[in-house]
């Protein structure tokens, strides 16, 4: 079979890198959201109920990745993927069970944990780890598999909601997780060498692979991670609040949902540049570059307020969403190496959960505090600039253990 040139390296865990980022869809907020309505109703819910037990689900996934996300530099590729399979499945049976809304947080936390943070983590991490030549492109290609699961969970559970209810499309999640998808992960990473085992190749200084708490060490280390967490943070402070914004703006709720259209367009365009970008010129540039677009959707934002300015700024948030998602994946494997980048990622994603369940509460106190849609838009804009500094500014890490050694020669 002819492959493109860049997967050429390891053809099976580029197709199962894609597969379990797409896989994790079932753990998302795009999927699960589709089924709030009929669970706060069969529930009697509050908004703020559900959504307190929805965000005290998240951050404590957060939390658990923290420990677990390791496993994903000790476990073989195969045995971290059942556990991360069979914990998303598992939440997705307890949620369609679930006799009452207290059942809810264990199974939002299983599906939580299991799909949006060990899957999502798992991809990544194999991609970092074992893709050397052209892994901006693997990166892109990984990444790939969130708009594709965006574009078609959504949709098949909402169709299958509306002709047997709300818990029927997670029992069917369950089955398709277990019976399709788990095999199908499972037979790509069967020939994937131990962690342990892998030789990483690069020819960077830092191929002896820094340890987690070598990383965190690092000044660099946190003068990037803003700039990794921004798009993020910003997508889902807007998007939540989009309803809001709009009403601010006096903008039709059809004309922005229409603009959505052109937000998936550019995730999906960016990602067809954004590997080659850093293969290139390297993450940490990229990384910068990729802040570029949101940072003028937000001035756009800011400054106008035209029926069109939604189609503008969406787009513009979609292609750094791309970009950040093939760079932000890059940045901790060329940084650091790839001994210990399960370890490292977990630190990062972790962080991004965080980030994405505070970011809401910030922009609802300002909104709530009377600050008008182009003032916090150009706030945020202020801060995605800062970011993209700190991270062009950051210098190359020196691993002390290197130090440590005749000659200079690093120890692993």
């Amino acid at each position: 079979m002819n492959y493109p040139a860049f997967m050429r390296e390891n053809p099976s865990l580029a197709a199962f890198a894609f597969l379990a980022t797409a896989t994790s869809g079932f753990g998302q907020t795009f999927f699960i959201s589709v089924f709030g309505s009929g669970i706060r109703e069969s529930f009697d819910l509050a908004n703020s109920t559900y959504g307190l037990t929805y965000g005290l689900a998240t951050l404590l996934s957060a939390a658990l990745l923290l420990k677990a996300g390791p496993l994903a530099d000790r476990w073989s590729v195969q045995s971290v993927t059942l556990l991360a399979v069979g914990m998303l499945a598992a939440g997705c049976l307890l949620i369609g069970l679930a006799p009452g809304w207290a059942m809810l947080i264990p199974g939002f936390l299983l599906a939580r944990f299991g799909g949006q943070a060990m899957l999502s983590h798992i991809g990544m991490t194999v991609a970092g780890r074992y893709f050397n030549q052209s892994r901006g492109r693997i990166m892109a290609l990984t990444a790939a598999g969130f708009p594709v699961a965006e574009a078609t969970l959504p949709a098949a559970g909402g169709l299958i909601l509306v002709w047997g209810g709300w818990r029927l499309p997670w029992f069917i999640a369950a089955g398709i997780l277990i019976v399709l998808a788990l095999p199908a992960l499972l037979l790509l990473a069967r020939k994937a060498a131990h962690p342990s085992r892998v030789a990483n190749t690069d020819s960077s200084e830092t191929t002896g692979g820094f340890s987690r708490a070598e990383a965190l060490r690092d000044p660099g280390f946190y003068q990037i991670l803003p700039a990794a967490l921004a798009v993020p943070f910003s997508v889902t402070a807007m998007l939540f609040h989009q309803s809001a914004v709009a009403d601010l703006r006096d903008w039709p709720a059809e004309r922005v949902a229409m603009a959505f259209t052109g937000f998936a367009a550019g995730h999906l365009v960016s990602l067809f540049f954004a590997g080659s970008l850093v293969d290139r010129v390297g993450a940490q540039r990229a990384l910068s570059i990729g802040l570029i677009p949101i940072f003028s959707g937000l001035l756009v934002l800011a400054l106008t307020d035209s029926l069109w300015t939604p189609n503008i700024y969406l787009a513009l948030t979609g292609v750094s969403l791309g970009c950040i998602g093939a760079a932000g994946g890059a940045i901790w494997p060329e940084r650091y190496g790839a001994r210990h980048i399960g370890a490292i990622r977990s630190v990062a994603q972790a962080s991004m959960v965080f980030s994405t369940a505070l970011s809401p509460i910030l922009i609802g106190l300002m909104l709530d505090a009377g600050l008008a849609a182009g003032s916090i838009a150009g706030t945020l804009a202020v801060v995605i600039a800062l970011c993209a500094i700190l991270a062009t500014t950051a210098k190359k890490p020196v691993q002390a253990s290197a130090n440590a050694q005749p000659g200079g020669t690093r120890s692993s």
